[in-house]
């Protein structure tokens, strides 16, 4: 679990994206696009769940990116090549469903794009024709623009401030994209606002939409029941029966509410430690 490299993917404007490549021979040689791995920075640290972003099974290495946000992404943030992480468990979670679909659509937005990409290289390699649409604030905070696009047969970007790309949000192109023609399947990741207008337009159109939840994860095996989410009125746990579920059976408003049960417990201890 030592690092072996890190990258600052980018630093503006007060968002961090930083990228550490650890060495973990097991979890690169077993691990499949959209699964995760849970870590603990220290001994004493709580446990978060990342996406594994790429895996390098000939050197053994995993690649994790995170967005320094919270207590836990910042303290990972200050770790340097040559330290170890105290603990790294994967891979967790049900692999993506990889096959030809045909037409494929991926939207990913935020850090959210760091997700999509090792999905979007397998639809690609298993023949199929893959769109994608990102999108974020404003140019310095996209990210992975050149390797998502080298990868997609259509690729566009919007920008909520239209200082790159097109004007507008993720979700104005997808609509655009759907009037215009058929796709067999959409595929996005990201915050869960963005996820849920994607699900809302597609629904519209009939398509088949997957997305990667990012609930709340405390043990990350099913244990605790803290990932608790409703699909289509059944309760699912996103560790084990995700994090991939089908977008238009998700109860959005009941994930948004628990996903911030803890927000002020964490600027709490985010200000006595003078994160």
């Amino acid at each position: 679990m030592k690092i072996i490299s890190k990258k600052i993917i980018n630093d503006v404007g007060g968002v961090r994206i930083t990228q550490l490549d650890v060495l973990s021979p097991e979890i690169a040689s077993s691990s499949r696009p959209g699964q995760f791995v849970m870590l603990m920075a220290g001994e004493k640290g709580e446990r978060i769940p990342l996406t594994l972003v790429n895996s390098d099974k000939n050197k053994g290495i995993v690649s994790l990116m995170f967005q320094e946000a919270g207590f836990t992404t910042k303290i990972l943030g200050k770790l340097e090549p040559g330290q170890s992480l105290y603990s790294l468990v994967g891979p967790l979670g049900h692999p993506t469903e990889i096959k030809n679909f045909g037409k494929v659509i991926l939207v990913g937005g935020g850090v959210g794009i760091a997700e999509i990409l090792p999905v979007a290289r397998a639809l690609k390699e298993a023949g199929n024709q893959v769109t994608t649409i990102l999108g974020s604030r404003n140019k310095d905070l996209l990210i992975l623009e050149a390797e998502l696009k080298s990868v997609s047969s259509e690729f566009y970007v919007m920008t909520d401030d239209g200082s790159y790309g097109k004007k507008g949000f993720t979700t104005d192109m997808l609509g655009e994209l759907l009037k215009k023609d058929k796709y067999d399947l959409i595929y996005a990741v990201g915050p869960i606002p963005m996820m849920k207008r994607v699900a809302a337009v597609s629904k519209e159109y009939g398509t088949k939409t997957l997305v990667s939840l990012n609930a709340l994860m405390v043990d990350a095996t099913g244990m605790c029941g803290c990932c608790r989410v409703s699909v289509s009125g059944e309760v699912k746990f996103s560790c084990v029966d995700g994090p991939d579920f089908d977008g238009h059976g998700v109860d959005w408003d009941e994930l948004e509410k628990r996903n911030k049960v803890y927000s002020e417990q964490e600027k709490h201890i985010c200000r006595l430690l003078g994160q």
